[in-house]
């Protein structure tokens, strides 16, 4: 809904009635630091909600559109967004079990460190790699077909990582939080 006011039209958003001016206002401040309300919605939004056009992401958290396109731009070009995936169900590819596997290294100085990061970035079955505070140095997170693909992970990548000393495995029953088997 729009409405005429001093030569200048201001699209007055629908559910709160304010003008959408106003609101579009505070967006200088998407650049910064720290995040506004509408900016902390928009991220929790895509981050559910990848795929939203801005329309969606707009009505979502109360702006217009283009108000939400301006915001998105300036939280990508901020850095706050870092980049857009698709999130593939791995068992569809035959990688039905996820493996925890805690990491205990030689010790911990920054060639060590630095020489086991570089070589788990050519791993890829394994998604995902923390450096860890605590009795562990680094907790992977791999998909694996199951038990004997583990196996050939273990054998063939996993005890020849540098520097470690120790591997701790866990397998995963079923994702709670999905709702679906692991």
């Amino acid at each position: 809904m729009s409405i005429k006011r001093d030569n200048k039209t201001d699209n007055l958003h629908k559910s709160t009635g304010e003008p959408e001016d106003n609101r579009e206002n505070q967006e200088e401040s998407a650049g910064s630091a720290s995040l506004d309300n509408f900016d902390s919605s928009i991220l929790r939004y895509l981050e559910r909600n990848g795929r939203a056009t801005n329309f969606e992401v707009g009505e979502a958290v109360g702006l217009s559109a283009s108000a939400a396109s301006r915001r998105i731009q300036a939280l990508e070009n901020s850095g706050a967004i870092r980049g857009y995936r698709a999130l593939i169900d791995d068992r569809l590819l035959g990688k039905r079990r996820l493996v925890y596997i805690r990491v205990t290294l030689e010790r911990q100085s920054a060639d060590v460190l630095a020489a086991f990061e570089k070589a788990v970035r050519h791993c890829d079955d394994i998604v995902s790699c923390h450096l860890m505070a605590g009795q562990y140095d680094y907790m992977l997170v791999a998909r694996v077909a199951g038990i004997d693909d583990y196996g050939q992970l273990h054998r063939s990548v996993l005890s020849r990582l540098p520097g470690v000393t120790r591997l701790e495995t866990s397998f995963a029953l079923r994702d709670v939080r999905e709702g679906s088997n692991s």
